[in-house]
């Protein structure tokens, strides 16, 4: 007939008859006469000082001396958020339109108010306490409420909100709220970027079927026009590359493209510098990097490149020759009128001749050699 309910020290209750609501019990102990057994209580523990219960609602309506007493009210319009503190240290972002309980003890809670509908931007002083939430000694709550962004240096923000280009943010932290509504920033690199259009299967103007890689560097030169006037300002580039492309090799036969290959670059940079103006982009260069020809197109051109240099080497073998009779020529017709160099002629056939000769046995004199080999060749002749 008698129940006996704890209450810790770090503890509140909730005397419940019938389920329904009768006091908040402080620390203690405590005995009461309950024949019928329709009391019961429920324990709260202050280590989370949120009031999350059914009788919430009915507390905050219908029992103001018992909410002063034992809680924090907190009640939000829809354009108004709020910062909680305890001891001093930002615990939590309540988001606008809040209605929430919170025990008093055993911590000081202090409420901030923060108009959303005033601005978007969060004062750095605030947002750089926020940077590093793992370093903190104790997590934030509610950060989901809050956008930030670390722009590195080389690149710029692109703050859009509601999905339309506001500005840019600089290099450096940035924080925005996102209270009722929708807030983006994209990271867009400003430095010279690389671009590559591969594998673009193209047929030439007599019907080869090519394989192309194009590279190109690009930048930009105005972001925010980039971004109000295309979604997706690289990919735009990327389809205007390919459109240029196709256009270069299109229109131009095989040999046309292997003969100048600078053509495609030429006329792809023409067709681009005027159109990406107008977006806020700047071509810098576009060359082709490869140009792959079908296996039987492949096989074909060799068999011509072989040919054309067998006839090249062909024209050079004759040209040598006939320089050649033509040296020979004009050493005879020198000699005929010249018994001096003829004697020269006939000196340097005998040095040719000694350097195959182990041992020679001279009798009569040098004369006698030239002589004697000069009529060796008619003897042999007769003798045979």
């Amino acid at each position: 007939m008698w129940k006996r309910f704890v209450v810790r020290k770090n503890e509140r209750g909730l005397l419940l008859r019938d389920g329904d609501f009768v006091r908040v019990l402080e620390p203690g102990v405590f005995v009461m006469f309950d024949p019928l057994h329709r009391l019961s209580i429920d324990v709260h523990s202050l280590a989370q000082p949120l009031f999350e219960h059914a009788l919430a609602e009915y507390l905050r309506h219908n029992e103001p001396a018992i909410v002063e007493a034992n809680f924090y009210r907190v009640e939000l319009g829809e354009d108004e958020a709020a910062l909680r503190y305890e001891d001093g240290v930002l615990v939590e972002i309540v988001p606008p339109g809040s209605r929430r309980l919170y025990w008093r003890e055993p911590r000081v809670q202090r409420f901030e108010s923060i108009a959303v509908d005033k601005g978007y931007e969060v004062p750095m002083a605030l947002a750089a306490r926020l940077q590093q939430p793992a370093l903190r000694g104790r997590a934030v709550g509610g950060l989901a409420g809050m956008l930030q962004v670390q722009i590195p240096a080389g690149q710029v923000g692109v703050l859009k909100v509601d999905g339309a280009v506001v500005r840019l943010l600089q290099p450096g932290p940035a924080a925005f709220w996102r209270f009722n509504r929708e807030i983006s920033v994209d990271l867009v690199d400003t430095r010279l970027t690389a671009l590559e259009v591969s594998g673009q299967e193209i047929l030439t103007c007599d019907k080869v079927a090519l394989r192309i890689n194009l590279a190109a560097n690009w930048r930009f030169m105005d972001v925010l026009v980039a971004f109000e006037k295309l979604a997706k300002p690289v990919e735009h580039l990327y389809r205007e590359l390919q459109f240029a492309l196709r256009a270069a090799v299109g229109t131009r036969t095989l040999d046309e493209l292997l003969e100048r290959k600078e053509v495609i670059d030429q006329v792809v940079s023409a067709h681009l510098v005027g159109q990406l103006a107008e977006f806020g982009i700047e071509l810098v260069s576009v060359g082709v990097k490869d140009i792959i020809l079908p296996g039987e197109m492949k096989t074909l051109l060799a068999g011509v490149v072989e040919a054309e240099k067998a006839a090249q080497a062909n024209v050079i073998r004759r040209r040598e020759e006939t320089a050649a009779t033509r040296s020979l020529l004009n050493t005879a017709k020198v000699m005929e009128d010249n018994p001096v160099a003829l004697r020269l002629k006939e000196l340097e056939t005998l040095e040719r001749i000694a350097e195959r000769i182990d041992h020679i046995s001279v009798v009569g004199g040098l004369d006698q050699v030239l002589h004697g080999l000069v009529r060796l060749a008619p003897d042999s002749r007769q003798g045979a």
